[in-house]
């Protein structure tokens, strides 16, 4: 423990790192911010001789001092506000390599206590995290970790006293007794988006319920579900409206309509709020797309101004989807995703494409075949926005283990936690697919949803917005004739120029460098 215990007060400053490529969610970034690392950050805030401060990197202000490669300078961050402990937050694994970077300098060149937290770490990345520049890793959720933790710095206790985490002890993994999930959220305060610096936040992340009962096999989110009251939520979106003026809200719970009767009283109460302070909202949700089943939990959403609604649905091959472990049926989403429609919702739908199968199932089908059918089902369902990602083996997911057992994940060493983001090939496919095949086809679904031609769209519906004087009988209905369609284009030319920036990228890198080289070695291997 490396805290200077003769001063009167600490600083710690929690770190997100950058995201390591342009995706469809970089724009989305840079008007945002995580909410665990909030949520962690507060709680400390409250501790009576500490100070804190939030770094995000995606979402990072002319204010902040830049280095060379436009990133956040952290020697002059420390030197401006010198910290004594170091928070990184490990949510998403194509950050990693940028966290370590960051840690070892704090680390090695600072001399500060380092500690990370996140779903990227599991048991078999315990190792390789402690061996990176971080002393301490959080397990599980980080409130009351957090603050015992730092306690213990403060006081020169013994660290086996912190249940929760884990450390390097005589050079081995050593894990303190375990934790249990935070079930009373009344007692955590409200988190606290002040102490994110140099930050510019439009989109606001607020949450109710923790854990997630789906239990698909790529998923990391696991557990008994968990909720906060209704009003706690409330009072959390009504402290941001009249605190930062805030009006864009990104409910990030895994599935919105878990408890399905707390969640039609919220929107009641947020509806109730909305018109007593004469302000509509914009908020989006994550939904599951049986849920369109339940009009009574529509209706409700839309009387609370819920209009954005982003949707997992992940395959439209039944076999796919049954390797995933969702309970869904191709042939019900089409009729589902018009329900959603009908309610006035704009549907985000998010694709996993080529997802392995598992033994003993005798399914193949080609690449292009697939693509084939995406974009038939994609131009059917009218979706407002797209998302397609190749599978992602993260740490401690089933999937995972699966691909491992059978060794057709690629090496760390050559296909870095950089490409864990949804956009690179990570794991030999399935037959007959190849994975430039996988990517290309990809490509092709994404582009031909995001086009450059949306920009005429977007002036022509500029063009007609006085057409509008026409439907001054019924102003509303006239408005969401002329928006959908005008916000897509909007939409859909943004999507363009983040994929033809991210496809440049991908002709600059060396990542099909690599895929030979890796696919050579496993020949050699084989004939060998």
């Amino acid at each position: 423990m490396k805290i200077d215990t003769s001063k009167k007060r600490y600083k710690l400053r929690v770190v997100i790192p950058a995201s390591s490529s342009l995706t469809i969610y970089s724009r989305s970034l840079k008007k945002m911010t995580a909410l665990g690392p909030v949520c962690v950050a507060t709680v400390v805030n409250k501790m009576e001789k500490w100070d804190v401060e939030i770094i995000d990197e995606n979402n990072y202000s002319k204010y902040g001092p830049r280095d060379k490669f436009g990133l956040p300078d952290h020697k002059q961050l420390q030197a401006l506000r010198p910290a004594d402990v170091i928070g990184f937050y490990g949510g998403l694994t194509s950050t990693i390599p940028r966290l370590y970077e960051i840690a070892r300098f704090y680390n090695k060149y600072c001399k500060v206590t380092t500690i990370a937290g996140g779903q990227h770490f599991t048991e078999d990345t315990m190792v390789e995290a402690l061996s990176s520049g971080i002393d301490y890793i959080v397990i599980g959720e980080g409130e009351e970790t957090i603050k015992e933790l730092l306690s213990v710095m403060e006081n020169k206790q013994s660290i086996d006293n912190v249940r929760g985490i884990s450390y390097l002890k005589n050079n081995e993994v050593a894990y303190t007794s375990s934790r249990e999930p935070i079930t009373d959220f009344d007692l955590l305060p409200l988190p606290d988006f002040s102490l994110v610096r140099y930050a510019r936040i439009k989109v606001y992340p607020v949450g109710r319920i923790r854990g997630c009962g789906m239990n698909c096999e790529f998923c990391t989110v696991k557990g008994k579900i968990r909720c906060a009251p209704p009003e706690r939520l409330l009072e959390h979106i009504s402290s941001l409206v009249e605190a930062r003026d805030a009006r864009h809200f990104f409910v990030v719970d895994d599935f919105f309509g878990q408890r399905r009767k707390e969640t039609i009283r919220f929107c009641k109460i947020l509806k109730e709020y909305q018109k007593r302070i004469h302000c509509k909202l914009s908020i989006m949700v994550q939904m599951r797309l049986d849920s369109a089943k339940d009009s009574e939990l529509l209706t409700a959403m839309r009387d609370a101004g819920i209009d954005k609604v982003a949707i997992g649905l992940e395959s439209v091959i039944d076999e796919e989807l049954k390797a995933m472990n969702k309970n869904l049926k191709s042939r019900d989403m089409l009729s589902l995703i018009k329900i959603f429609h009908k309610f006035g919702f704009f549907v985000h739908g998010m694709f996993i494409f080529g997802y392995p199968m598992r033994e003993n199932i005798n399914f193949k089908m080609s690449a292009m075949e697939r693509a084939r059918h995406l974009r038939r089902f994609i131009k059917k369902a009218r979706i407002d926005t797209l998302q397609v990602l190749l599978p992602i083996p993260l740490p401690g997911t089933e999937l995972r283990e699966r691909l491992k057992a059978q060794g057709r994940i690629y090496p760390i060493e050559h296909i870095g936690w950089e490409h864990y983001d949804g956009y690179f090939p990570l794991f030999e496919p399935d037959e007959p697919m190849t994975p430039e095949e996988m990517l290309s086809s990809v490509r092709k679904v994404m582009s031909g949803f995001y086009r450059f031609r949306h920009m005429f769209s977007v002036a022509l519906n500029i063009f007609y917005f006085p057409s509008l004087l026409f439907s001054l009988h019924n102003i509303k209905s006239g408005w969401r004739v002329w928006y959908r369609p005008w916000r897509n284009s909007v939409m859909r030319f943004g999507g363009w120029i983040v994929e033809h920036a991210w496809h440049s990228n991908l002709k600059k890198g060396h990542f099909f460098r690599k895929l030979k080289q890796i696919r050579r070695k496993s020949v050699s291997q084989e004939l060998s």
